[in-house]
């Protein structure tokens, strides 16, 4: 796939962010999309702008834990238009809170929709992508699939599951021989609605982490990453590392292996904010998604 014009690319959770951004990248390149999220103001929007750049839509409400909507979905996007070239199983939630802290449910959540979001969309995709003899899963881990992070292990747990998952698929998309090609995807901090959205568990100033994510953290614009991602897809790599953080950090992990965790551990201990602590029996902040709504259950 070395031209992305009239592929037609499926983009889920793309109501905001790197979503957003890469259904209107492939606008411009002339795909045709079809586009998913729970957050229908913000798909509306995206579709919008879209189709203002000249690109068929086809918008639908979608929760990605829900496997049998998602097989639907992939039938529906065959049907309307005879072809599915290419996928990016974008769709996410952030949640920070300790292990000690942090109940079954929450990073059963987290794993609902950061990693069996992704295994049900390429299981549901790949079929098409096969028949189409031209086709590619694009996977968003993170580069916290690249590394471990305090207070964000079911986060972590969730992106290294989508990279060991992805890099299977293309091993064995190379011995079966199919026509697919398999990226996955490693952003850093990228300027996005995620670190505001997130939820948290009890005692964690969810308002004050986000602020320090937004100023700290996010350098790189959702946009640029959509650009990094696209030429991934076009130069059929394994892999996109995204933006300059998310390099440098790779490269200390290849560097030093496990001694990154002491280096880690002690930058995050210096540098995280100090959180405000909720009242006794006060709720946790729900995890919500990239869009910035709360994903209702499969």
């Amino acid at each position: 796939m070395t031209d992305l014009k009239d592929k037609v690319a499926v983009v889920t959770g793309a109501g905001s962010g790197i979503g957003r951004a890469l259904a209107c990248d492939l606008a411009r390149r002339g795909a045709k999309l079809a586009i998913s999220d729970v957050d229908t103001t913000g798909l509306a929007e995206t579709a919008r702008q879209a189709r203002g750049l000249g690109a068929p839509v086809l918008e639908t409400k979608l929760d990605v834990t829900d496997r049998e909507a998602v097989l639907n979905y992939a039938a529906d996007v065959a049907a309307e238009y005879g072809v599915v070239n290419v996928v990016f199983n974008n769709a996410g939630i952030a949640f920070t809170g300790d292990i000690e802290h942090m109940t079954f449910e929450q990073i059963e959540r987290v794993m609902d929709v950061d990693f069996w979001g992704v295994v049900y969309g390429t299981k549901a995709f790949l079929p098409h992508l096969i028949a189409s003899g031209d086709g590619h899963v694009v996977n968003i881990s993170s580069l916290f699939g690249l590394l471990a992070m305090p207070s964000q292990s079911a986060y972590n747990a969730a992106k290294f599951a989508v990279r060991g998952f992805t890099e299977a698929l293309r091993q064995e998309m190379l011995i079966a021989g199919h026509p697919v090609r398999v990226t996955c995807v490693h952003p850093g901090g990228i300027k996005t609605a995620i670190a505001r959205n997130s939820g948290a568990v009890e005692g964690e100033d969810q308002t004050q982490i986000a602020e320090f994510f937004d100023q700290k953290l996010a350098k790189t614009t959702p946009e640029s990453a959509a650009r990094t991602i696209l030429r991934a897809v076009v130069g059929n790599r394994p892999r996109a590392v995204v933006g300059l953080d998310a390099k440098l950090l790779d490269l200390l992990v290849r560097a030093i292996g496990p001694g990154y965790q002491r280096l880690v551990a002690a930058s995050a201990k210096r540098l995280k904010p100090q959180s405000a602590v909720r009242a006794p029996g006060a709720p946790a902040t729900p995890p919500v998604g990239v869009d910035g709504r709360t994903r209702t259950s499969a």
